[in-house]
C-alpha cells in the first residue's frame, strides 16, 4: 500500500480514472462519467493542499489501482460548503464539535470491481485510522452495500438532531448520544 500526501497529484490522472470507475458504477450509474471526472480532479487538486491530507493507494498485481482512500483531519471552524452544511444541520453544532472537529475525515474510499471481496476496503480504513482514533465519513443513503459494510465494521451513526437528508454520517467506534 502506498501512502501519499500532496504528491498524489503526480498520479492524479490515474486516480481520477479509478474514481470514475467506482463512482459511476451502481448505485451511482446515473452520474455522468465526464462530469464526475472533471469534478473529482478539480476537488483532488484542492484537497491535496489541505493540512494533513493523506491518501492510500493499493495496486493490483498488474499495477492498476485496486483501491484508494483520501482524507484529512477536520479543522475548525466546520465548513458549510459541499455536504458539510447538511452534516451540520443533521447533527447540530454540539455533536459536530464533539465528534467531527479534530477527527480524521475519510473523504473518499473506493475499491474497483476487480478487487472487491478481498478485504481491501477494510485494510484501507484500518490503515487510515490506525493513528487517528477518532474518524468519520459520509455515505449516500442509497449506497446500501457501503452502509452495511460500515455498520459491520462497527462504525456508528450519531443521533440525528435535525432534518433527514440523503447523507448518512458514520463515526468510528462508540458514539455518545
Amino acid at each position: 500500500m502506498q501512502t501519499h500526501g500532496r504528491d498524489i497529484l503526480e498520479i492524479a490522472d490515474e486516480l481520477t480514472t479509478a474514481y470514475v470507475e467506482v463512482f459511476t458504477a451502481p448505485p451511482f450509474e446515473r452520474r455522468d462519467p465526464e462530469e464526475t471526472r472533471i469534478a473529482f480532479r478539480k476537488r483532488l487538486e484542492t484537497d491535496a493542499e489541505r493540512d494533513g491530507f493523506q491518501a492510500w493507494i493499493e495496486r493490483s498485481e498488474d499495477g492498476r489501482i485496486a483501491g484508494f482512500l483520501t482524507g484529512w483531519t477536520t479543522p475548525a471552524p466546520f465548513r458549510t460548503d459541499r455536504s458539510y452544511g447538511s452534516v451540520l444541520d443533521r447533527l447540530g453544532r454540539e455533536q459536530v464539535e464533539e465528534l467531527l472537529i479534530g477527527a480524521y475525515e475519510v473523504d473518499e474510499l473506493g475499491v474497483l470491481q476487480h478487487a472487491r471481496g478481498t478485504g481491501l476496503a477494510r485494510r484501507l480504513l484500518e490503515t487510515a485510522t490506525r493513528d487517528n482514533h477518532r474518524a468519520w465519513l459520509l455515505a449516500w443513503n442509497q449506497n446500501h452495500d457501503a452502509i452495511a459494510f460500515y455498520r459491520h465494521l462497527g462504525w456508528q451513526e450519531p443521533e440525528v438532531r435535525g432534518p433527514e437528508t440523503d447523507i448518512l454520517v458514520f463515526v468510528a467506534g462508540a458514539v455518545r448520544g
